[in-house]
């Protein structure tokens, strides 16, 4: 895997020109993403749609909720546009793999973001933020924040998506440098703020002691701490998450949440369309790797003013 370094600067989507349906269009690059009620997801989208319509393409943007189902009516229907191009979120590591070939054997490149599919090959580039080295950045500021003894509990994303398994083997490589520190229990939220509320409110019942909540994505942690609040213990509890979402940057500026791992998803959303742009017109991505990695930033109360807009950290 090759590990880009970028500058974590995007100009605000709004800000680049709207080409959307001109005569002079290139062609339509379909973006498909998961969810966009999360901000993440949003961002991800919006940015990719904007970069594509600077470049002087149609573009559109598509959900799939996680569904495979609906993937591959979204992809069937950018197949029946004639898109030049797919930017796509896959929904499932393995069960997205389908999809993306369909799209293939049409002719049509696609370009992968934000999660990988267990297949090589068949996407001319899949990336996404190094979650492995987010992981270790956010267990070892977790670990500052709460000490190096006592119990906590984590909360885990969708396990049909890679990322879920990397980030929690990320915490666990460093968390078990900490003999006392136990972790008392593990549920999964599916990236999802009324799950990680709901779980967080079962595994306190059951662990009324903990010292942390240690958070696959800052949705669940968002939900951690509503639940934390309502039973009058966010000041005994120690909050972490990960992707740097406007509502956790404010969270942690409130001080309710000790830390984010950005994941620069402004930055590799333009990125796969500008790969996407330089394939159409010669054939060749430009980048050497299928699978790019793009490092992942530490944000606490110290650089949380940085964010100049969503996802995106002035440096």
């Amino acid at each position: 895997m090759m590990k880009m370094t970028r500058r974590l600067m995007l100009a605000a989507a709004a800000s680049l020109p709207m080409m959307a349906g001109s005569a002079w269009a290139e062609g339509l690059i379909s973006i498909i993403v998961n969810d966009p009620a999360n901000p993440y997801w949003f961002t991800e989208g919006e940015v990719a749609k904007a970069t594509a319509e600077e470049l002087g393409y149609e573009a559109n943007v598509a959900a799939h909720k996680g569904d495979t189902n609906t993937e591959s009516t979204l992809i069937d229907t950018a197949i029946t546009n004639q898109s030049v191009a797919i930017i796509l979120d896959p929904a499932n590591a393995d069960g997205s793999v389908g999809a993306v070939k369909k799209a293939v054997d049409a002719g049509i490149p696609v370009f992968l973001v934000n999660a990988e599919i267990n297949q090589e090959g068949l996407a001319k580039a899949q990336l996404v933020s190094n979650n492995a080295q987010g992981a270790a950045l956010g267990a070892q500021a977790w670990v500052e924040a709460v000490g190096d003894s006592g119990s906590y509990v984590e909360l885990f994303g969708a396990p049909s998506d890679n990322n879920a398994a990397t980030r929690s083997n990320g915490y666990e490589t460093v968390l078990t440098q900490y003999p006392d520190l136990e972790k008392a229990d593990q549920e999964v939220a599916n990236w999802d703020r009324t799950q990680g509320y709901q779980k967080m409110q079962s595994m306190l019942q059951a662990n009324p002691n903990i010292i942390g909540v240690i958070s696959g994505n800052d949705e669940m942690a968002l939900g951690a701490i509503a639940a934390l609040k309502e039973a009058g213990k966010l000041d005994q509890v120690k909050v972490g998450g990960f992707d740097g979402s406007p509502d956790a940057v404010e969270a942690v500026k409130a001080g309710e949440m000790q830390y984010t791992v950005l994941q620069p998803v402004a930055v590799f959303a333009e990125e796969a369309v500008r790969q996407a742009d330089n394939f159409i017109k010669t054939g060749e991505t430009g980048v050497e790797m299928e699978k790019q990695l793009f490092d992942c930033v530490l944000i606490t109360a110290e650089n949380a003013d940085q964010m100049t807009s969503p996802f995106v950290l002035e440096q």
